[in-house]
């Protein structure tokens, strides 16, 4: 049985970048937000962003006024980049009246929570998984602040076919959802192009020694190497092939966008190529929360502002549905309707993706301190 929360919402995000509020009727319910993220365990780098941006948003909105004067209450839960404690995290909000969900991260754990969500009448916004899976099964309830595989392999496979082109290039997967699905399309990217990768195979999460992989690499004279997957198995690989005289670029995809790549790869990190999106804290639309953070000498990187959209996009919605009923909100945000982010403005069409892809590629260069960033080298 689903459940139907009774209210109504006027919730003023649709003007500028502010937080406002407008009384109709007094709250009959009061507003339910879950994060969900791995908080803790080997991405909790990306988890901590999560949270950082999805709780500004939200105190930002309760300083405004609130939802019809009362404040939204956060539930945090920690998935630790694991399916079935993303299960466990789902049926927790469940369990608590949560209505909306900003989360998860990695799109093997989002795919069946969202499952969870919808059973349990739970609108869900990921400002991460980009697995195509997630938003195509005709569920109601799923969407996205971030792009698809699909789209971010396309741009990864132009890319070596251009600058690898009669080159051997290997690919090299994580195993899970998210890892093996954005390998998968940038091989296809490949293969439209004429290029078979000499070697194909997948990793698992969690190994710490990848010295039998680097010497299969050096055997096959690797000139590039595609990791489909996240930062601390693509760090891992990338010092341990530096170390063991292996010079071939490493090329990943958003799953490394966090400084603790650099930190885990070492000087490794340097000439690593990586699709993401143009960086968001350069977007005007994003200078007032930008500074916001700053003050609080927090680097909103990555996925920060992804969860802060993804808040204002839900309270926009609820805006103009004039409802806190989820099947109502999820309604209006597949209706066309453009929503002013921070991170730009956003549309979603029918499936509950946004309807502007925007990879870009950037390389990780050392700086004159010697510390290795991508920030501000997008090169194509």
């Amino acid at each position: 049985m689903k459940k139907s929360i009774v209210g109504t919402l006027a919730l003023g995000l649709g003007l500028g970048m502010g937080f406002g509020f407008a009384l109709s009727s007094p709250a009959l319910a009061q507003v339910k937000v879950g994060i969900g993220a791995p908080l803790t365990g080997p991405n909790a780098a990306i988890g901590d962003q999560f949270k950082h941006g999805a709780e500004q948003a939200i105190a930002d909105l309760n300083e405004a006024g609130g939802i019809l004067g009362e404040k939204i209450e956060i539930s945090l839960g920690d998935d630790v980049s694991d399916p079935k404690q993303g299960v466990s995290v789902a049926n927790k909000f469940a369990g608590e009246g949560v209505s909306f969900v900003i989360g998860h991260y990695n799109s093997g754990v989002s795919i069946p929570a969202s499952e969870t969500y919808e059973e349990s009448g739970i609108l869900q916004i990921s400002p991460g998984s980009t697995n195509p899976v997630y938003t195509e099964r005709g569920l109601w309830n799923t969407f996205r602040t971030c792009g698809r595989d699909d789209q971010q392999g396309a741009v990864a496979g132009a890319y070596l076919s251009k600058h690898f082109k009669d080159k051997n290039i290997a690919v090299i997967h994580d195993k899970t959802p998210y890892g093996k699905g954005l390998a998968d399309e940038t091989v296809k990217a490949l293969e439209a192009s004429g290029i078979k990768p000499v070697i194909y195979e997948g990793v698992n999460t969690g190994e710490k020694d990848y010295s039998a992989l680097v010497s299969k690499l050096k055997a096959a004279n690797v000139d590039a190497i595609y990791f489909g997957g996240l930062y601390t198995e693509a760090g891992l690989i990338s010092r341990q092939a530096r170390d063991q005289g292996l010079t071939a670029p490493l090329m990943s995809g958003d799953g490394i966008a966090s400084y603790e790549y650099a930190a885990i790869a070492g000087p490794g990190a340097a000439g690593t190529l990586m699709t993401f999106s143009p960086d968001p804290r350069k977007n005007p639309a994003a200078k007032d929360v930008v500074e916001k953070f700053k003050a609080k000498n927090y680097d909103p990187e990555t996925y920060t502002l992804y969860s802060y959209a993804a808040v204002q996009v839900l309270a926009q919605a609820a805006e103009a549905a004039q409802s806190l009923e989820p099947e109502k909100v999820a309604e209006t945000i597949r209706s066309g309707k453009t929503f002013n982010t921070v991170i730009g403005e956003l549309s979603f069409d029918e499936k509950g993706d946004v309807t502007r892809p925007d990879y870009v590629v950037y390389e990780w260069r050392a700086a004159p301190d010697g510390t290795v960033g991508y920030t501000g080298n997008e090169i194509e």
